[in-house]
């Protein structure tokens, strides 16, 4: 039996970190991680091979190319499921050679099997030949992970209904497509099939998608995907899905019968937590299979944490990557600063992308922040016309009298990107005069935060003016 100070159960970018910090503080640390899945769903079936498809969409569609060399333009008229896959098989490949070569060098014990508790400091391995391993630890990390949740009315085929592991199983690109929920995931495969030109229509039983982010921005995405012939459906559920031999037919409540070739049920994330035999650890998880933690990612077990898509939101490869750290940091006493706060980045890898930081205009609202909106626009931009997108914005809140920056809102190319700056300004508590003075590349697509910061600024003067009696 191996004795471990750590022992990390899943090797996505929560677990991943989590060990590594440790071996670099010294200690001996172990993974386990299932046959076949190192990375994690991170790698293998999540945010890796979308974003890769993504990238392949992009490119072999022309779809960024289009503004300039007109809407017919198309890099490969029969794009395949095979063409997508290609370069996604590469990019998961390398991925998961680069992990493995990390714990390597870092001395970091990788098991292959699924684990389990036996009690609160050990952890059984069950191998795929049935073969049993058990290892001793003096701290625990669960970072599991999630599956995508199906409902059990569904009856999931992985070729006409799937979810959003089996997309990328799908033997062709269908004509037609019906995406159950609206949520980060549904909404990027959903943009990312009609790009590929299948007449998609999205189903959400909420008032509006992506409700969490800025209601402009979304508005601004949804203009774009109804662009690529997106039917969208907002306030229906799903009474049932027919399977019939020309397809599928999805029924709604509302009556509303859609015929399509493919349905991707996209209901949210369950904590894959079912075979932890967390009773025998002291600890148990909620409906959706996730484990509750304190500031410091502890369970209510001292040695035992948490970390990841297992905890819920935000469910993000970035934060999950900074709550294994600070997980190991906490565990061996090693000082790690200010607790996780809130200025992390959301990034949704739509066509067109979407990343925020901060609050939203209806977050500073609700709370009578005052506060000044500074907007630049993309087609204003000399980097926006080479590009070739005349939709992206960029977005700045602005404290009306501190003018410290309270949110940015990015929609378009390099969103992703971009929302970094304003995180870095945030971050320093710098104002919106630093992006006034700043002096940015240029022709750059950064420029926006000067274009959007000189907007706020110039109508927070009006208001002074008005007041001190200036007549316009």
């Amino acid at each position: 039996m191996e004795q471990y100070d750590l022992v990390v159960i899943g090797s996505g970018p929560a677990g991943q970190k989590a060990a590594i910090a440790a071996a670099k503080l010294h200690k001996r640390a172990a993974i386990v991680e299932r046959p076949l899945m190192v990375g994690g769903v991170c790698i293998n079936t999540g945010t890796i091979p979308s974003k890769t498809m993504r990238e392949a969409v992009m490119y072999l569609t022309g779809l960024s190319q289009r503004e300039m060399y007109g809407q017919a333009y198309r890099l490969k008229n029969d794009i395949t499921i095979a063409d997508l896959m290609a370069r996604t098989n590469h990019v998961i490949n390398r991925e998961t050679d680069v992990i493995r070569s990390q714990l390597s060098r870092n001395r970091v014990a990788l098991y292959t099997g699924t684990a389990s508790f036996t009690d609160p400091h050990t952890v059984q391995i069950e191998e795929a030949e049935g073969e049993k391993k058990v290892v001793k630890a003096d701290k625990v990390v669960i970072a599991v992970g999630t599956r995508p949740a199906r409902p059990a009315t569904v009856e999931f085929d992985g070729a006409t209904i799937v979810d959003s592991d089996q997309i990328l199983n799908l033997k062709h690109i269908p004509r037609s497509m019906v995406v159950v929920g609206a949520g980060v995931i549904g909404i990027e495969y959903a943009s990312m099939f009609a790009a590929l030109g299948t007449k998609v229509t999205v189903v959400e039983q909420r008032p509006r998608m992506l409700e969490f982010c800025d209601l402009e921005i979304v508005e601004a995405l949804k203009y774009q995907l109804r662009d690529l012939a997106v039917t969208f459906r907002m306030g229906e559920s799903v009474r049932t899905v027919e399977k019939h031999e020309g397809g599928t037919l999805t029924i709604l409540e509302s009556g509303k019968r859609i015929p399509a070739d493919t349905v991707l049920y996209s209901a949210g994330r369950q904590g894959v937590t079912d075979e932890l035999n967390l009773d025998l650890a002291g600890l148990s998880a909620d409906g959706r299979g996730r484990i509750t933690v304190d500031e410091h990612f502890r369970t209510g077990v001292d040695h035992i944490y948490a970390v990841g898509d297992v905890i819920g939101f935000p469910a993000l490869a970035a934060t999950a990557m900074e709550q294994g750290r600070r997980a190991s940091y906490d565990a061996f006493g090693e000082p790690v600063g200010d607790k996780l706060g809130d200025l992390q980045p959301i990034g949704i890898y739509t066509i067109p992308e979407i990343s925020y930081v901060g609050a939203t205009e209806e977050q500073l609202t609700e709370g009578n922040v005052p506060f000044e909106v500074g907007v630049s626009r993309y087609r204003e931009l000399a980097r926006g016309a080479i590009l070739g997108d005349s939709y992206g914005m960029l977005k700045l809140l602005v404290h009306a009298e501190t003018r410290t920056l309270l949110g940015v809102h990015v929609f378009g190319t390099n969103a992703t990107e971009l929302v970094h700056i304003g995180q870095t300004v945030m971050g320093l508590e710098g104002t919106v005069d630093y992006l006034v003075n700043a002096v940015f590349n240029y022709p750059t697509l950064a420029e926006s935060y000067k274009v959007a910061a000189l907007d706020a600024v110039n109508k927070m003067r009006n208001i002074e003016r008005v007041t001190s009696g200036f007549v316009f």
